[in-house]
């Protein structure tokens, strides 16, 4: 079905196409600066480590559901071979095929368009069969490290995980914003909790599938006002799924990627870091994920860690 009027009026308020010139390719990552990053160290006090990734396994969190989006298949191709002849050094060697956004992973620029466009104007035809992503691909990324926030939605509604229909929207935000303590900033990368992958963790993959919360509709423009720059949540879809609106599919991809030029995560595992910052009682953090420069990609897997 087309995108109704009310997508449209929120994709013209997000848009930030030409706002860092029209060959832009960074979108919000924009807004990573120097001083940002200066910032996001200062936030380090007890120096402890929590990892976000989920294992790559070959009974990863992919149903099948998606064609071609398959769990990482892990083959070794050399087991203690002795290349230099018998006695010597041997070596162990392996391969791995796999949907580059089968587990924890980091959504590109050019993963949806609408409208047959790209972010910041670009058509969606610079995305090929042989070449990929010409545009936006995750070579473009250097590096991935500002202050994160962990906006503990759940945990803000006294939930252990939100009921599968719940679409977080700008109260919810806001609420999780508040027991975070501190306002969401210019170039943050913005953590949200819904509990959902305690399924996953749980070995439920069809129930961590769907019915899936996650952002509503109406979330973008919470985070195009305070100049978000990459976003995160720990379902399968980032959006909830089934969607608010029967029939219209990915309208927070959309409103993200394309208009808002802002990278989203999907199947971060935020359980041991809801528990830290609920412990230390802080919620901001050094936070590094930088995707692996895959050319060409308009997906790429990522070990987030954040540093408390």
């Amino acid at each position: 079905m087309p995108m109704p009027r009310e997508f449209h009026d929120i994709a013209k308020r997000v848009n930030n196409w030409g706002r860092w010139g029209p060959d832009d390719e960074l979108g919000t990552l924009n807004l990573i600066t120097d001083e940002v990053v200066r910032a996001a160290a200062a936030t380090v006090r007890s120096g402890y480590r929590v990892p976000l990734a989920l294992p790559l396994r070959q009974d990863g969190v992919q149903t099948g559901a998606i064609p071609g989006r398959v769990n990482p298949l892990h083959t070794m191709v050399a087991i203690n071979r002795e290349l230099f002849g018998p006695g010597t050094v041997a070596t162990s060697d392996d391969a791995v095929t796999m949907g580059l956004q089968a587990a924890t992973h980091w959504d590109g620029l050019a993963h949806v368009s609408h409208s047959g466009t790209l972010y910041n104007g670009r058509p969606s035809s610079t995305v090929t069969a042989h070449g990929g992503a010409a545009f936006t691909g995750f070579e473009k990324i250097p590096h991935l490290v500002s202050r994160g926030v962990l906006l503990d939605v759940a945990r803000a509604r006294g939930a252990e995980r939100l009921p599968g229909g719940h679409a977080v929207g700008p109260e919810d935000l806001a609420a999780a914003e508040r027991l975070a303590g501190t306002r969401v900033r210019t170039g943050d990368v913005v953590l949200v909790r819904t509990g959902q992958i305690r399924l996953c963790l749980a070995g439920e993959r069809e129930a961590y599938a769907h019915p899936s919360p996650g952002l509503s509709l109406r979330a973008p423009e919470w985070f195009h006002e305070r100049d978000v720059a990459a976003v995160a949540n720990d379902t399968l879809t980032f959006e909830i799924f089934p969607p608010e609106t029967d029939g219209l599919w990915l309208p927070v991809h959309a409103l993200d990627l394309v208009e808002m030029g802002m990278p989203q995560g999907q199947n971060w595992n935020l359980e041991a870091l809801s528990a830290a910052c609920a412990r230390e009682e802080r919620y901001a953090f050094l936070l590094t994920a930088t995707p692996e420069p895959f050319a060409g990609a308009t997906g790429a897997p990522v070990a987030p860690v954040a540093v408390l």
